[in-house]
């Protein structure tokens, strides 16, 4: 039998989250060499993203050290970048990826939370300067239709990007 209504929902949601929290299962080391293993450059989600708007016409730079938050995709042209946010890293809510672990929880929610506060302030910077701030998380990636949407949305307020004029000097 089916269950609905809200109810049923939450208790839904309680199980699923009782369900994908889990403890370890490795060891100290082996964390620390399965951890150290994580790339914040370069990662297939970032590689299909940026392939996705190349082919879409969009020409960008990467990783560029001079703007705040150091973006994955930096689109001059259009004033936009781009963030590719690991879903448990950035904490998607609803992502099935976004799991808190359960062991070491004391470690684990601060920092998660920090790294949600932190681009948080990022992003108000970028914004206060001019830059259009886009997100695509990880779990979004692959999806041709997200990275399609991206890039429309980029290219669609061209005009509008501060500095971006279309007129030629004299």
């Amino acid at each position: 039998p089916r269950r609905s209504g809200v109810g049923a929902a939450f208790k839904d949601r309680r199980l699923l989250e009782k369900k994908l929290s889990v403890v370890d299962v490795f060891t100290k080391k082996e964390r620390s060499r399965i951890m150290s293993r994580i790339r914040s450059k370069n990662t297939r989600p970032e590689l299909w993203v940026r392939s996705g708007l190349h082919r879409r016409g969009l020409r960008f730079r990467l990783h560029q050290k001079d703007i705040p938050g150091n973006p994955d995709i930096v689109l001059k042209k259009h004033r936009a970048v781009v963030f590719i946010h690991g879903c448990f890293w950035h904490q998607h809510r609803g992502c099935k990826r976004a799991v808190m672990p359960k062991s070491n929880q004391d470690y684990w929610r601060p920092k998660l939370k920090r790294n949600i506060e932190r681009f948080e302030k990022v992003r108000a910077v970028l914004k206060k300067t001019g830059w259009r701030v886009f997100v695509l998380w990880e779990c979004e990636a692959g999806r041709p239709d997200k990275i399609t949407k991206l890039a429309r949305r980029i290219k669609e307020c061209e005009d509008e990007a501060p500095g971006n004029s279309r007129r030629k000097n004299g």
